[in-house]
């Protein structure tokens, strides 16, 4: 597509320009080639070394070699394990006298000194080979030693299997990115996001463009950080996003934009989330949402480690409303069932006071949950913690049910269900010997929320006691569309806000439900979700500027004028657009497998909102970066 595009270019200049022309092209046409073509990277070009420790193999023997590197440890000053960031190599340390001087250096370094040794790539003699180690074949006889700089006391050995505190691992980060785990991770993603510019730029066309950081205010969304001006009282906005940027970029016909951007936005740093964070940043015109989907599809699929199992697309697509209501979330974790069952119809004519109330009510509903197996693994206390967690986070009432006669476990409701009841039940559930049902009764959205909650409490109960439920392996990729355009605001339910952005666009069939029904109102929004996590989220934009401004002024009441800017540019002929954007910390989180995606970024914040390095985070008299509540602070136009 993209050589289609720059041909046709080519014919189209007029023949003063010819010459130029034919170099541009064939200097890109050149240099994509040559970027198409797979190399093996040259990581000792440049350097004072001949080899990295993790590349020498059998193939080497005889070679003399230079490699430079950390000690890992040392064995009876007879052998010492050298490493790098691409592996390890064990070197013979020298014993005869006239070595004295290469002996010394390499037996009284500390751990982790840095050294650079010269030497002969011999094999290990048989019966002494590791295979566990990919090196484990070979060994380096040494003959020249330096010690290029010498180790203190480490806080904590730079070993994966030596628990540290995070607390301490990011105190002392520059020890911890030693370790081959956070080697690994910041490699892969380095890598990821190079396949990924590949993709969009090389092959689709895309122009990466830098978007300005220091910006204004803008309305809704996250809370934000502020950076005093020069101009008294004047502030600019760190953006959440660049999403104005990329619609004027839009609009300024640049046809297919991407960007790895840095965005910002004041939240508690949680383990999915930083104040700062980057993100896969696209947006192109004349696009709908199923162009969208396909174009991220093949990026993931283009981009995707060699060493995970190959990304398989279309991926599958949910409503928001299928979602809520089978998983109970908008995000649900596909990987394995315990889906959300409406068991309304078995209890129209039930005793059990409590459910008869909730029915008898325009959206009162009966739902419930199948946990297999859940008599055999599941105890007392997990039960009462489960209620404990409804009671507490969703002031709702859940209820276990057990087949088996004498397990009720403080269910007032089990003695009522009556056998013509307990066969429905078990026929619409699915229900085996062992399992156990959690019911629950009120207004469909919360009571889903809530089951959707303790599907994943259950899921973790049962894996800490060796139920395989979700397959670490396994990257279950899902598309939720038809989000509602408009959510009641939490502090004030009759005045509306947007449950995406105010950009987004309107689902094409319910238009005219703006001026009547606003709150029924679908828009042209759609998460990705991957292994029940959002990693990423576009849509639709508005183009249209009198329907912009409506959605702003009239139905989110919001300030038009802080958006003149954009609105303006609408109305000089912007073209139909859409986008998306990845978040490129989580994705790189879930595919390393890591606990939080600080373990996938360089430098992260810690819980506090400090840099790894306390020293990095310190507090003036003039602060730099300060906190604001939306709407709070004027910023320079």
């Amino acid at each position: 597509m993209f050589f289609c595009w720059l041909n046709r270019l080519y014919r189209g200049l007029s023949s003063p320009t010819g010459r130029t022309t034919q170099l541009i092209w064939g200097s890109l046409s050149r240099s994509l080639v040559l970027s198409s073509r797979r190399r093996i990277p040259e990581f000792s070009s440049f350097v004072a070394r001949t080899n990295t420790c993790g590349e020498l193999r059998s193939s080497h023997l005889g070679q003399e070699v230079t490699l430079c590197g950390w000690i890992q440890y040392r064995r009876q000053n007879t052998f010492l394990v050298l490493r790098d960031f691409h592996g390890l190599i064990q070197l013979v340390i020298p014993q005869d006298e006239s070595a004295a001087s290469v002996k010394k250096i390499l037996c009284e370094a500390p751990v982790e000194s840095v050294v650079r040794v010269s030497g002969t790539v011999i094999s290990r003699p048989p019966g002494q080979e590791n295979p566990k180690m990919p090196t484990g074949e070979i060994e380096i006889k040494v003959k020249t030693a330096e010690l290029l700089n010498s180790c203190k006391k480490l806080p904590f050995e730079i070993k994966d299997f030596v628990k540290k505190t995070e607390a301490l691992r990011l105190q002392y980060r520059y020890l911890d990115l030693r370790s081959f785990q956070m080697q690994y991770n910041l490699r892969l993603r380095s890598q990821m996001v190079m396949k990924m510019r590949e993709y969009l730029c090389n092959l689709h066309g895309f122009v990466d463009i830098e978007t300005p950081t220091l910006f204004k205010k803008t309305p809704g969304g996250a809370k934000e950080f502020v950076v005093p001006s020069r101009e008294p009282g004047k502030f600019y906005s760190l953006p959440q996003s660049p999403q104005q940027f990329k619609q004027l970029l839009m609009v300024g016909g640049l046809d297919r934009y991407f960007q790895v951007a840095r965005c910002y936005r004041d939240e508690g740093s949680r383990p999915d989330r930083q104040p700062e964070f980057t993100q896969i940043d696209i947006e192109m015109s004349f696009v709908d949402q199923t162009g969208i989907q396909s174009l991220i599809e093949g990026l993931l699929q283009y981009s995707w480690p060699r060493d995970k199992d190959p990304v398989v697309v279309p991926f599958p697509s949910m409503t928001f409303a299928e979602a809520l209501a089978t998983y109970g979330t908008d995000k649900p974790d596909t990987r394995f069932g315990m889906k959300i069952v409406d068991i309304s119809d078995v209890f129209r004519n039930t005793e059990v006071r409590f459910l008869q109330d909730v029915l008898s009510k325009p959206k009162g509903t009966v739902k419930a949950i199948r946990i297999p197996e859940g008599a055999k693994y599941l105890k007392r206390k997990d039960i009462e913690s489960i209620r404990k967690v409804a009671a507490d986070h969703f002031n709702q009432e859940v209820l276990p049910v057990f087949l088996k006669a004498g397990r009720h476990w403080n269910s007032p409701v089990a003695e009522f269900i009556l056998e013509k009841q307990s066969l429905e039940l078990i026929r619409l559930m699915e229900l085996q010997e062992e399992d156990v049902i959690l019911l629950t009764a009120g207004e469909h959205r919360k009571a889903c929320s809530l089951l959707g909650k303790l599907r994943l409490e259950c899921a973790d109960l049962l894996e800490a006691r060796g139920v395989v439920l979700r397959d670490p392996a396994l990257f279950s990729f899902l598309w939720v569309v038809d989000f509602p355009l408009f959510l009641p605001k939490e502090e004030n339910p009759g005045e509306l806000e947007s449950a995406h952005h105010p950009f987004t666009a309107p689902h094409p069939s319910d238009i005219q439900l703006l001026y009547t029904e606003p709150e029924k109102v679908r828009s042209q929004h759609y998460d990705l979700v991957l292994n029940g996590s959002e990693i990423g989220g576009g849509s639709i934009r508005i183009h249209d500027a009198e329907l912009q401004r409506y959605i702003l002024a009239t139905l989110l009441k919001e300030d038009v004028k802080l958006l003149s800017h954009l609105l303006q540019a609408l109305d000089y002929g912007a073209p139909p657009h859409g986008g998306i954007a990845l978040g490129l910390d989580r994705l790189i989180c879930l595919v390393t497998g890591a606990p939080s995606i600080r373990d996938v970024i360089a430098f992260p914040k810690s819980f506090r909102g400090l840099k790894s390095d306390p020293e990095f985070c310190h507090r003036s008299d003039n602060q730099a970066f300060r906190r604001k509540e939306s709407r709070q602070h004027s910023s320079p136009q």
